[in-house]
């Protein structure tokens, strides 16, 4: 075979290899990103584009109060600010407490989210979490390209049922054990599935208060503020009421010395 038919079947086998390979993927910052990073970063896409009518009726809803939340900063919480709010609109909210002792390999720890009861399309009830600050929780010291890229990916405030957390809490999980061993970094016991779930999916969680607390709290602040001419929905701070002591009765039986300088009267210059 000439070396001009060796060139040109180089040249055929090489343009097949081209055209198979699947493209990269390219970061923010235009860094590229391995191929094998790229299955966990479509399928973490994947997982967020799907969302249920509940789901998307629920975000939209917390996405229109969250853009008056300064509101919120009057209140002692902001999630439980945007409960009373949902709760309004007729969702059955509450603000949920998980807490988890410690155990092998996961220290004990707690967390608050927010709960949202839906019917589900079998009538049934379905559980839907909502975290107004999900993507922090998952930031980390110094993250490889490949981590950031798949951790900006999500969304900063979480609507979503236990299934597609438990996926987003392995896929992340697991890439963030990745990045801190690609950095040689120890991989710290707060960072594993287990105590990331426990966050979230703990069972061992309260709903407190009662919605029945939080609508009278709402409504007492209401009635307050509107009778003293403010916005609705917050009460104004209230001085406390002064602490009167009784005046000590005279009792008798008092010494001779006691009654002489009761009597005296004392000039001062």
């Amino acid at each position: 075979m000439g070396s001009l038919e060796e060139e040109r079947l180089f040249q055929m086998v090489h343009d097949f290899i081209e055209s198979e390979s699947p493209p990269p993927i390219f970061s923010a910052s235009s860094q590229c990103i391995p191929l094998n990073h790229g299955t966990n970063y479509f399928t973490l896409q994947e997982i967020l584009k799907r969302q249920t009518p509940a789901e998307i009726e629920v975000l939209e809803s917390v996405l229109k109060h969250m853009k008056n939340k300064r509101d919120a900063e009057r209140t002692i919480s902001l999630k439980k600010w945007l409960v009373m709010r949902l709760k309004m609109e007729g969702f059955n909210a509450s603000l949920c407490h998980t807490s988890w002792p410690t155990t092998s390999g996961c220290p004990a720890g707690e967390y608050e989210c927010i709960d949202v009861e839906m019917k589900d399309k079998d009538g049934g009830s379905v559980r839907l979490i909502v975290d107004i600050d999900f993507k922090s929780q998952f930031e980390l010291a110094r993250p490889t390209p490949t981590y950031t890229q798949l951790s900006e990916t999500l969304p900063s405030i979480f609507v979503g049922n236990e299934d597609k957390l438990r996926k987003i809490i392995s896929l992340l999980c697991s890439a963030a054990k990745q990045s801190l061993r690609d950095r040689g970094l120890h991989i710290p016991p707060w960072r594993t599935s287990t105590y990331m779930q426990s966050k979230w999916l703990c069972a061992r969680h309260s709903k407190a208060p009662s919605g029945i607390a939080f609508n009278k709290e709402y409504e007492v602040g209401r009635d307050r503020e509107a009778k003293a001419g403010g916005a609705p929905g917050f009460s104004k701070w209230v001085p406390p009421v002064p602490v009167v002591k009784p005046k000590r009765k005279h009792l008798g039986g008092g010494s001779g010395l006691s009654n002489q300088f009761s009597n005296m009267s004392i000039n001062c210059c």
